[in-house]
């Protein structure tokens, strides 16, 4: 392919800065706009900046936008569809699948309208009136906060008691300390089974194969235990379309082109014998998964992504074994504390052993000074470490010994990012029949 202007767009917090640099390393030219003064930094010497995306938009072949926020309201989708009407290759959401996320009682009302089975829900403004439900049905919740809030992750709560008084405290709880913010709330069933993703590459007019089936590990410690983060981990594989796919993303395949969406959407759904039930979607790329997709995908990137961008029907090839993918952070992600990263992280040194060893190491907030990479912006969320390996195991290990390459002060990650699908939920995803044919 000849070379190709990209424009990157973070129009809330800078997320898509390794993607860029791994095109710019492809040989395409890049230029990358972050609208937040804060994480400004970030990338910075790894990828050429610009003050104004807009001045760009006519320079760029392809336009690539990261979320669905703009400076925390929603609005990314909305700007794609406007540059779509232009003429312009756009990888980005429209109105309706930004809503995806914002809004989980309209997403459940589309996937219910495309015959896509959901959890019993209720979403709620008023705090006592959800405390009053829980009374009048005690059953275990997960408590999900909606809109903007809904992006600090350690406020979702997983209720674990059967008559739900657990869920009844956390409410009163962040009633006094999050009334103020937290404008609404969905209440949604708990289930128990295997917590799994589906995601797919969108062209605007069906799904790219393969599709990737991916497990999320959100909580900070191993075990699964501690408080919820964005994520920690990853781990993932790529199949063609399955049962899996096809009671939830595949439903929504006309949907989707009636919409004109291009771009990565994830599905996070939990899996039983009985049933798959959808979670939450991730209209977007999701992070660190999009860093672990890049890493797997064996056709150029830069080339996948403007065939994407264009509806080209792109041919994707792909690592046909297994992928993993571990958060490496310094303090004091996963919470904002200025004066802790100030004191502990700002502008942190990340050394490498073997400086010949970088493979599979991939940047978030993270600057190049002078040849010296640095911790920047204030998240705390450095580097994402891959591996690769015919079998779950083997990735890991690779993982995980590029880690031990890496120095940085006070680093901390997960050392069991895809033990899950080793120890139980492989087999029970096999036994229950989600990864054969559809």
């Amino acid at each position: 392919m000849e070379t190709q202007n990209f424009l990157f767009c973070s129009l809330d917090e800078p997320l898509v800065g390794d993607l860029a640099w791994q095109i710019r390393r492809e040989g395409h030219d890049v230029r990358y706009y972050v609208e937040s003064e804060s994480e400004a930094e970030v990338a910075d010497g790894f990828v050429p900046k610009t003050d104004d995306w807009r001045a760009e938009v006519e320079w760029a072949d392809v336009i690539v936008f990261d979320d669905i926020w703009v400076d925390g309201e929603l609005g990314t989708g909305e700007i794609a569809e406007e540059l779509r009407e232009r003429g312009k290759a756009v990888v980005g959401g429209t109105p309706a699948t930004d809503r995806l996320e914002s809004d989980r009682g309209y997403a459940m009302e589309v996937l219910s309208d495309h015959g896509v089975e959901t959890l019993p829900h209720r979403e709620f403004t008023d705090f006592g009136e959800a405390i009053e439900y829980v009374e009048d049905n005690p059953a275990p919740y997960v408590v999900k906060p909606l809109g903007e809030v809904q992006n600090v992750k350690r406020l979702l709560y997983v209720g674990r008691e059967r008559d739900g008084g657990d869920v009844i405290d956390v409410l009163r709880a962040y009633e006094k300390s999050w009334g103020h913010r937290m404008k609404g709330f969905q209440l949604q069933r708990r289930v128990e089974g295997v917590e799994v993703a589906v995601c797919g590459f969108f062209d605007g007019d069906s799904f790219v194969e393969p599709i990737n089936i991916n497990f999320e590990h959100k909580k900070l410690f191993p075990g699964n235990i501690g408080p919820s983060t964005g994520e920690m981990g990853t781990s993932m594989f790529w199949c063609r379309r399955n049962r899996l796919f096809e009671t939830t993303l595949g439903k929504l395949e006309g949907w989707l082109a009636d919409e004109g969406y291009v771009g990565s959407i994830d599905v996070n759904c939990i899996v039983d014998d009985d049933g798959v039930y959808p979670l939450e979607f991730t209209p977007r790329f999701g992070y660190p998964t999009i860093t672990l997709q890049e890493e797997a995908m064996e056709s150029p990137t830069g080339e996948f992504f403007a065939e994407l961008a264009r509806g080209e029907d792109p041919d994707l090839s792909v690592h046909r074994g297994y992928q993993v993918a571990v958060r490496v952070c310094v303090p004091p992600f996963p919470f904002d504390d200025e004066t802790t990263f100030d004191e502990n992280s700002r502008n942190a040194a990340v050394v490498f052993e073997d400086p010949e060893r970088t493979a599979g190491v991939h940047i978030e907030d993270t600057k190049n000074v002078e040849g010296q990479w640095r911790v920047a912006g204030t998240s705390g969320v450095v580097l994402v470490v891959t591996g690769t390996g015919e079998t779950m195991r083997d990735a890991q290990r690779q993982a995980y010994d590029r880690i031990g390459n890496v120095v940085i002060p006070n680093m901390y990650y997960r050392d069991d990012i895809g033990d899950r699908w080793v120890e139980s939920d492989g087999d029970r995803l096999q036994a229950w029949g989600y990864l054969g044919g559809a």
